[in-house]
């Protein structure tokens, strides 16, 4: 009679992972990590980083489209909004994080 009951010992066998399985399941999950920073995380980053540039660089003047889509010109800038004028007498307070892109700079020539 043996000291260690047969079904430990069948436990401790199935359990044991096969030589080379474990280290070839870490380089599939390291390689797959890389895979998503390169293709997902690291261009969001850039994109985000260069939306910021553009909203520190807006200033009175500007022509800007929001993400909602309407198109306006910038009459002030607080803190963290603009105040956007988008006809004739009709102003708006909008959140900086909202302009989606500008379509002409202060200075520039309108296109007609």
């Amino acid at each position: 009679m043996t000291s260690v009951p047969e079904s430990l010992l069948f436990l401790a066998q199935a359990t044991a992972p096969a030589s080379g399985a474990g280290m070839m399941n870490l380089l599939f999950i390291g390689f797959m990590f890389a895979a998503m920073w390169f293709l997902i995380i690291a261009p969001q980053r850039k994109k985000q980083k260069e939306h910021a540039k553009m909203l520190a660089e807006l200033g009175t003047g500007d022509e800007i489209v929001t993400s909602g889509g309407i198109y306006g010109e910038i009459t002030s800038k607080k803190d963290d909004r603009f105040v956007v004028r988008i006809a004739e007498g009709v102003k708006v307070e909008i959140a900086k994080s909202f302009v989606q892109e500008v379509v002409r700079k202060d200075g520039a020539d309108k296109k007609n």
